[in-house]
């Protein structure tokens, strides 16, 4: 091992790849117990995490993360492109998608049961998962790096169930069961997407631990060129994912500004109105909504809003909601 390593990792602290394989490949050892186990596991952690999601249960959600087994494959999938053994990171691969497919089916039988559709407009558990950030991979990247890390020593094993609290994986899943099931396929979308972010951050960040870890020099390591053209792989994965990432934090960062500049000219607009009141500005791609409460229904002119809204730029539109199925255009 390197110095850097041998400071990182204490040589007396240093699991045996070994005992990385066990951990981390579900057909190391004995594999039928492994399978049923994760299985299980699985199982039990998306019905708890489905159900903390449309209870709006963030207590709940936490509880399924801290039992989810999907980070073994994905850690799995690290450690085979870093030992060069492409059969591992294959296997891994395959149960990493089978956990999304029975989870996000899970999610979908569970739409079967929803009362009130309306409810999951509001579910903070659904908003906040359909809709992924720069900042979310960039705690996946954190979680992956310090989970990655304990996997390499036998002292920190005690922080793993704190890490998988800090990832989510099967419940961004069971969003996209939920959202299909209800038809919300842009929904369902960006909670896939976000369970994607997190699944490649993990991978990358496993890869760069258990590379410095000295895995990589194991003599059960193999294929030097393999190991290359998967870390090439997995760079292009990690730009196709950050891209969408940072022009979706760059647009919610945008829609954040323009709101608060189009609720403060809407109140200076209303402020001869006694009654009239702005209750909210939504948002449909670029067009801008003042939702307003107008009981007398004698809005003032939209000339001074919209001279007021001048400094947006040409390519936002805005109107005004009052509340009686029409909408008054202001620029």
């Amino acid at each position: 091992m390197s110095r850097l390593t041998q400071t990182l990792i204490p040589p007396t602290q240093r699991q045996p790849v070994e005992a990385l394989n066990d951990a981390l490949d579900l057909e190391y050892g004995d594999p039928l117990a492994k399978r049923t186990g994760f299985l299980i596991m699985l199982v039990l952690s998306a019905i708890i995490a489905i159900s903390g999601v449309l209870a709006d249960s963030t207590a709940t959600v936490i509880g399924a993360m801290i039992i989810a087994p999907l980070g073994t494959p994905i850690l799995g999938i690290a450690l085979g492109i870093v030992t060069g053994h492409l059969s591992l990171v294959l296997r891994s691969i395959g149960w990493v998608a089978a956990g999304l497919v029975i989870v996000v089916l899970l999610g979908w039988a569970f739409t079967f049961v929803i009362a009130d559709p309306a409810s999951l407009e509001s579910n903070s558990q659904i908003l906040g998962r359909t809709s992924p950030r720069l900042l979310d991979l960039v705690a996946a990247l954190a979680t992956g790096t310090a989970g990655a890390f304990a996997m390499c020593r036998r002292d920190l094993s005690a922080v793993l169930p704190g890490v998988a609290i800090s990832i989510s994986l099967v419940p961004p899943l069971g969003v996209v069961g939920v959202c299909a099931g209800q038809g919300e396929w842009g929904a369902a979308a960006g909670a896939l997407f976000l369970f994607l972010s997190n699944v490649f951050a993990l991978v990358v960040a496993g890869t760069i631990v258990f590379t410095m870890s000295g895995y990589a020099r194991e003599p059960g390591s193999s294929r030097t060129a393999n190991r290359r053209r998967a870390y090439i792989v997995v760079s292009i994965l990690t730009i196709v994912v950050v891209l969408p990432l940072i022009a979706n934090t760059i647009f919610t960062v945008l829609h954040a500004r323009w709101s608060a500049e189009i609720g403060a000219a809407a109140e200076i607009w209303l402020a001869d109105e006694d009654r009239a009141q702005v209750d909210d500005v939504t948002w449909n791609g670029l067009v801008a909504t003042i939702v307003v409460t107008d009981p007398d229904g004698t809005l003032p002119p939209v000339d001074d809003l919209t001279e007021a809204l001048s400094g947006l730029p040409e390519t936002v539109s805005v109107v005004v909601d009052v509340g009686v199925g029409d909408e008054i255009p202001v620029r």
